[in-house]
């Protein structure tokens, strides 16, 4: 397995997770900031859906087999899952994602540092880092 596809599946694994994490946010938001981070979240889990994709369908580019099972997501991520047992508010939602974010960032830069991955796979991965950088930047100006 070239490191490409390994960086990517650790990638697609994350941004399944985090596509589940932004879900749950979006349904259980609440409180005054609901309308708003209603809208946000499902935006969020829409664009994380769209990298999932593109990076999964990548690996198949590079003859490698993208992780497609919650299965193998949960084991190769890096993100945790998080079970809504305990309410949370919606400041701890945004500073959880902010957290997730700052996770698929670092995996994005290690692509992007790498000797390793070619150059098409990197420009996928710096589009992506820029998204991050962006939505890491807003949504920590929330909780600031």
């Amino acid at each position: 397995m070239t490191e490409t596809v390994k960086l990517f599946n650790e990638l697609t694994a994350n941004l399944g997770v985090l596509y589940i994490k932004l879900h749950q946010h979006h349904f259980y938001v609440k409180g005054h900031h609901f309308f708003g981070l209603h809208e946000k979240f499902e935006e969020l889990y829409d664009e994380v859906h769209e990298q999932l994709d593109e990076i999964a369908e990548r690996v198949l580019m590079l003859n490698g087999k993208p992780v497609s099972t919650l299965g193998e997501f949960l084991e190769l991520s890096t993100i945790k899952e998080a079970p809504y047992t305990t309410e949370k508010s919606a400041h701890d939602m945004v500073k959880e994602t902010v957290e997730d974010f700052k996770t698929i960032a670092a995996l994005l830069d290690s692509g992007i540092e790498s000797d390793n991955v070619d150059e098409v796979s990197k420009d996928i991965l710096i589009g992506a880092k820029a998204s991050y950088d962006k939505h890491i930047w807003m949504l920590g100006a929330f909780v600031a």
